[in-house]
Formats: C-alpha cells, structure tokens, sequence
C-alpha cells in the first residue's frame, strides 16, 4: 500500500492530539516535536483537517489543535482518504469491477487486486486512532529522552528505486 509522506504525517498528527484528547489544545510546535515533523508542513496539513472537521484550532495563548471528535470515533480510512484520496494502490474498487468485466484475458489478476483493495480497506476502516494510541487517547508514559523515530510501515515513493 502507497501512503504519501504527507498522509504519514497526518496520521501521526493525529497521533498526538489522539494521545492527548480530552487535555488543553496542543501548539503546532508541540505536534511537530512529539511527532518529529516540520512545522510548516504540518501546517498545512492541519488546516486541511480542520477544513475536513476531524480537528478543530482554538485561538489565543492558550490555544491550538484538538480533536473534534474522540479517538474512537476517528478512523484511519478518513484520514488517509482525506490526504491520499483512494485507500488500495490499485486504484478504486469501482475502476477494478469496471476492468473485471471488460478485460476477461486479465480478470483473475484483477480479482486479485480487488481481494487486496477490499482487504487493505477494511483494516483501514475498522481500525480507529484509539486503537493506535492505546487506552481511549489517554498519555502514554513515555521517556524524556528523544530516540529517533522508524515508521511502523514502509513508505514506497513513486519512482522510487526499490532495488
């Protein structure tokens, strides 16, 4: 599955303010720090968030990003959508039912492809950011000292070289 740099850095903004819902309004500063991502990217991102009403940005000293909604309530499809557009790396579902029918030397591959979009999508919709940041978007108990962060996921890049 391709997930953009970008749509990897919304999900881990999400992370943070998931780990933190229900606290004060985070800094932009303090999501990019927690989350090691640039600040005026995450901008960027967060503005297309709040556009889509997944998070919501309070004004003044003590303001920031939160949630709109709980952890539990926020799905990984939405994000992702939202930033990437379609959930499979080949293509829509409907594009692929289309290919079924009109290309039958070539149904079974994309039968296939459908099996994989169906199942990458379902695990992206039923998996909520209280499932990726633990105990309903509480803290987690975390050390002081900075590690460096590695992805969960591999991350391929269109012309990539993958060799």
């Amino acid at each position: 599955m391709k997930i953009s740099q970008k749509g990897l850095y919304a999900l881990q903004a999400i992370m943070t303010l998931g780990r933190r819902y229900g606290n004060e309004t985070v800094k932009i500063r303090d999501i990019a720090l927690d989350s090691d991502l640039p600040e005026k990217f995450l901008e960027l991102i967060l503005l297309e968030l709040k556009n889509a009403r997944i998070v919501e940005s309070v004004r003044g000293a003590k303001g920031g990003y939160r949630l709109r909604r709980a952890p539990a309530e926020i799905k990984l499809s939405e994000i992702i959508r939202l930033v990437d557009g379609p959930l499979a790396p080949f293509g829509d579902a409907e594009q692929l039912r289309s290919l079924i029918i009109t290309d039958p030397d070539h149904r079974a591959l994309y039968g296939v492809f459908l099996e994989v979009r169906d199942a990458a999508a379902k695990i992206l919709e039923s998996t909520t950011v209280a499932d990726i940041v633990g105990e309903q978007g509480k803290r987690s108990k975390r050390s002081k000292r900075k590690t460096k962060k590695t992805p969960a996921l591999a991350i391929v890049h269109k012309g990539a070289n993958t060799n």
